[in-house]
């Protein structure tokens, strides 16, 4: 009867059998480099299950470095959308100031050639009622502001005090329907009324014959009359002539040089004659000085 086990080499003999080859290989490749080519091929049908083997690992390393980026770039995006919004902010308003330096510098050039005393006065707001053309300003009788007195700025004339309060003052611009001033041509001087008209740009000379002397483009100065505004400053320019026989006066319109929608800062003139008390018949005034001359 054969034995259903059949013994083999005992395990103690394999272990040895197999430490001899594993140092006689070990030998031989070390003196002979005989183990190069099997270790190559061995590398080449190895290293996919290597790669399959690392595949996770490396995956967990990608994945976490490009979160890790992109939560980066997020945020350093989102910091620099902040300094660009600041920065913006910070831009417009240097731009601001610099206009409003570049404003107060025209008015402090154009304060030094005005022979008459001034003060400079900030708009603080603007009656927006149709035809009617004031403003009110921050400066009041505490500063010495009285009823009469001119306000203009870098460019030209822009009105005159009507009312006046502690610390504000109500202006009337030279547009407003109620608002006359005595002009000159700066041409040959040929005298005028200029009326305004309830729109921003236009002034109307009134009573000017059809043959006088006035042409398109001639500059209106302050005439001086009647000692309310100081003479010789700009006014307006001369924009339409229509004359017609039919008519005894030439229509003419002129549009004012000082910016009276825009500025901000405005100053006010003490002129040598004393205010008046009342403004709101400008117009007839204006009229009866011109007559008198």
């Amino acid at each position: 009867m054969k034995p259903l086990f059949v013994h083999g080499p005992s395990t103690t003999l394999r272990l040895a059998a197999l430490a001899l080859l594993s140092i006689t290989m070990m030998a031989l490749d070390h003196r002979q480099n005989h183990m190069d080519s099997i270790r190559s091929v061995l590398s080449v049908v190895v290293y996919p299950i290597q790669y399959l083997v690392n595949l996770p690992r490396e995956s967990g390393y990608w994945l976490s470095e490009n979160l890790i980026s992109r939560q980066t770039l997020q945020e350093e995006n989102a910091s620099l959308r902040a300094q660009e919004l600041l920065l913006k902010f910070r831009l417009q308003k240097l731009e601001a100031l610099k206009a409003e330096n570049d404003r107060l510098r025209q008015l402090l050039d154009s304060s030094s050639k005005v022979e008459e005393r001034v003060v400079i006065a900030e708009l603080l707001s603007v009656d927006m009622a149709p035809f009617s053309r004031r403003v009110i300003i921050n400066k009041g009788s505490l500063d010495g502001v009285e009823v009469g007195q001119p306000i203009l700025d870098a460019d030209g004339i822009l009105g005159q005090i009507i009312t006046v309060t502690p610390l504000t003052s109500t202006a009337m611009l030279i547009t407003d329907p109620s608002h006359a001033i005595p002009v000159a041509v700066n041409r040959n001087g040929l005298r005028a009324i200029a009326v305004g008209s309830g729109k921003p740009n236009r002034l109307e000379l009134s009573h000017i014959p059809n043959n006088a002397d006035i042409r398109e483009g001639d500059l209106l100065v302050t005439s001086g009359l009647g000692g309310r505004f100081p003479s010789g400053y700009p006014v307006a320019v001369v924009s339409e002539i229509q004359r017609s026989p039919d008519r005894p006066f030439a229509v003419i319109h002129a549009a004012p040089i000082g910016n009276l929608e825009s500025s901000r800062e405005v100053l006010i003139a003490w002129t040598a004659r004393a205010p008046v008390s009342n403004v709101e018949t400008t117009v007839d005034e204006a009229a009866t000085q011109e007559g008198e001359e």
